[in-house]
């Protein structure tokens, strides 16, 4: 090997050498091994088409592809469940996983059921797949046509992507979550700061499987083609999965920009109107009237998520003109929240409790937009458009604030909240 061979790798290009043929670097073509393709309810009739029609093929490991009923769940319309009842009957046919509808979304299922690991490269139907990275994971989404070619082969090929360095320092402060990190993180970087790139985020032993899953999630909002997270923490040792030393980026990697963001430093932040890269101390937008708030997606809506708005919500009522729609993002945390009563204290505080999945966030059910109206969501995205009408607002804030949002009416901080404290 030659010295350039050996020079120090970041994390994609470790994990796209070891699931490739060779030692690969930044804009290098690697053809490597998928380890799970996923597929989703909106794309699995175009799935089907590619493999069966124009492909003629079956999964080459049927063991490695799921189809997830998240997006559309319950089914909306006929020609919705038309095209969910082959996808089950596709699944039946090939032997492939299904989790049908009620399991939840799709990146979290996957999570939950551990078909995203360290080192392994997940490739899905959905943009939002770099939250594979929450566990140093490669996941990333592709169309239809790929995802189809990497079912049918077992491979997919894969320009190495150059890698943006974000370190976190400091420590959160009370009020302050994961979800301002992500936010204050893509302010930075900007829409298309990081444009076909890995972000690779050092966070030492902070932040959970979970909050990981949130900063890696929001990594997309920023063009990238993967987010992955350095290992630490309760990923170590939480999951029964083991955590390849050779998973860790090298010193002296090269990257092609470095940022440094001081946790400790960071307010409340919100994402306004109408790109994610929008974004505000949530102070400064105080007082909007909001007609509708969201908590869940698969940006946030995990057990800690509904803790964090039940804590706020606990003893209060959503203001008179204002919804509160809750959809947790799976099954499992449904559970959760039903044991510990987490779900009664949203119910009992006025929230509407709906099927685990995406719900309203891509704007197909559940709780559409109409013209005119402002919505505070924990979701990813606030394109116009995006959860409704054309004229409708979208502000993108954690599960903590959109609590707090749905108490006052308005857009407001938890302190803002009166306790009765009788």
């Amino acid at each position: 090997m030659t010295v350039l061979e050996l020079r120090p790798q970041t994390m994609a290009e470790k994990i796209l050498s070891q699931r490739g043929a060779q030692r690969v670097y930044a804009g290098d073509l690697a053809v490597v091994e998928v380890d799970q393709v996923m597929v989703v309810d909106s794309i699995a009739q175009s799935f089907i088409e590619r493999m069966e029609r124009d492909l003629a093929a079956l999964p080459k490991y049927p063991e490695r592809v799921s189809i997830v009923i998240d997006h559309v769940a319950p089914a909306s319309t006929v020609s919705v469940a038309q095209a969910q009842k082959e996808a089950r009957e596709y699944a039946a046919r090939t032997g492939v996983r299904l989790f049908d509808v009620g399991r939840g979304i799709c990146h979290q299922v996957l999570m939950e059921e551990g078909l995203a690991r360290p080192g392994w490269i997940v490739l899905g139907s959905d943009s939002h797949s770099t939250t594979y990275g929450a566990v140093a994971a490669f996941g990333s989404g592709m169309g239809a046509t790929d995802i189809a070619l990497a079912a049918a082969s077992g491979k997919t090929w894969l320009k190495v992507p150059e890698s943006v360095k974000v370190t976190f320092t400091g420590d959160l402060r009370p009020g302050v979550g994961a979800k301002d990190a992500a936010l204050e993180m893509i302010r930075v970087l900007g829409a298309d700061g990081a444009t076909y790139q890995s972000i690779e985020m050092h966070a030492g032993d902070r932040f959970t499987r979970g909050e990981r899953m949130t900063l890696a999630n929001l990594c997309v909002e920023a063009g990238a083609k993967v987010g992955l997270v350095v290992p630490g923490g309760e990923i170590l040792t939480g999951y029964g999965y083991e955590v390849p030393g050779w998973v860790y980026p090298d010193e002296g990697a090269t990257y092609v920009r470095e940022l440094t963001l001081d946790l400790s430093a960071l307010n409340p932040r919100m994402s306004a109107p109408s790109e994610v890269d929008n974004v505000h101390d949530v102070a400064a937008l105080r007082g909007l009237r909001v007609d509708q708030v969201f908590i869940g997606t698969c940006t946030n809506g995990r057990i800690e998520d509904l803790h964090a708005a039940a804590e706020v919500l606990r003893g209060q009522r959503v203001a008179a003109g204002t919804r509160l729609l809750v959809i947790p993002a799976s099954s499992e945390v449904m559970e959760q929240a039903m044991a510990d009563g987490t779900l009664l204290t949203l119910q009992r505080a006025g929230a509407v409790l709906g099927t685990p999945g995406c719900g309203p966030c891509m704007g197909r059910h559940q709780g559409v937009l109409a013209p005119g109206e402002v919505c505070v969501s924990t979701s990813n995205r606030n394109f116009i458009g995006r959860m409704g009408d054309k004229d409708a607002q979208i502000y993108l804030a954690s599960p903590a604030v959109a609590a707090a949002t749905a108490v006052l009416g308005h857009i407001g901080l938890p302190q803002d909240v009166q306790r009765d404290v009788a």
